[in-house]
């Protein structure tokens, strides 16, 4: 199967005419008609309906016609992959990042980043509402979860969850937790996401979920400030692994009812549109995924648990 006659099935349904198509191609009709004669008897099915006057889509063609954009945009993207290793990479990536993550994990990353391509520039949002892409004039953006938006592109960066998390110190004053039960009863420090507060906690077991509805104290529109707020053990705090690695590794904070695994947390690099997707945005996709995989590697042995 050729790849010109897939672009040239895609230009014949858009235009209505292959003669139409032909013409933007730049090739002859006879040219166009073979490669679509090629197409349709290398897939065993007619995919236009011709007549004098028209040529529309057959219900075959109509459902390939899905596939074949995807597919094309697919290669497209893969094509800027791989001319991201030999182009010059500079100019002004605009990127949105949700506060912990932002200031305690990122800023390193990006650092190196910039390093290693000198000629490019960054604008750095942080903070936790949704950013308008077109608005607020955003490039690219790390969100936590699958984008609900089925027009934007989205890389997965990891896999992670919630956990639930105190100090030592905390759990010194108040005891351990052992059940779910007992979250109501304690102080769960809140965080708002895109304005809306975190206050529902829902945990995984046996592919069971449970939901508990839980009372705080505090509550912060920077969700960086709840786990600050957890380390001077003013309460429990329930975010991602990778946010909290640091603490948990150096015992500042103490993983909870391990035998439960809290709501997906995954890390997302979101566009836009497939026209955003940039050598640039490539590069640091690629940068993001190694270096969430060598960060989550240090709590490994504790996430599965």
């Amino acid at each position: 199967m050729q790849l010109n006659d897939l672009k040239l099935f895609v230009r014949v349904a858009d235009c209505g005419s292959l003669t139409a198509a032909a013409l933007e191609l730049d090739i002859s009709s006879a040219v166009a008609s073979a490669g679509l004669k090629r197409l349709e008897k290398e897939l065993g099915t007619a995919l236009f309906i011709r007549s004098t006057r028209s040529l529309r889509l057959t219900d075959a063609g109509e459902r390939y016609l899905i596939h074949c954009r995807r597919a094309l945009s697919d290669l497209e993207v893969g094509q800027r992959a791989i001319e991201s290793t030999q182009a010059s990479i500079s100019g002004l990536v605009s990127l949105s990042v949700p506060s912990d993550v932002g200031r305690n994990v990122l800023l390193p990353w990006l650092d190196d980043f910039l390093l290693e391509y000198p000629e490019l520039k960054l604008r750095l949002h942080i903070g936790d509402n949704l950013s308008d892409f077109y608005h607020d004039k955003i490039d690219v953006a790390l969100r936590s979860g699958v984008p609900k938006d089925s027009s934007l592109v989205a890389f997965k960066i990891c896999n992670s969850h919630r956990v639930l998390c105190a100090s030592p110190d905390y759990i010194a004053r108040f005891g351990n937790i052992t059940s779910l039960e007992q979250l109501p009863n304690h102080n769960c420090l809140f965080f708002m996401l895109d304005e809306r507060t975190h206050d529902q906690w829902i945990f995984n077991k046996n592919g069971q979920q449970h939901k508990v509805r839980v009372t705080a104290n505090r509550t912060c529109n920077d969700a960086d400030i709840a786990r600050r707020w957890a380390v001077a053990g003013q309460g429990l705090v329930f975010k991602s692994w990778l946010d909290l690695t640091e603490d948990i590794d150096s015992g500042r904070l103490v993983p909870l009812l391990n035998e439960y695994q809290g709501e997906d947390a995954d890390l997302y690099l979101v566009c836009p549109g497939r026209e955003h997707v940039t050598p640039v945005i490539l590069l640091l996709r690629d940068m993001l995924r190694e270096r969430c995989k060598q960060r989550l590697a240090r709590v490994k042995h504790l996430m599965g648990r």
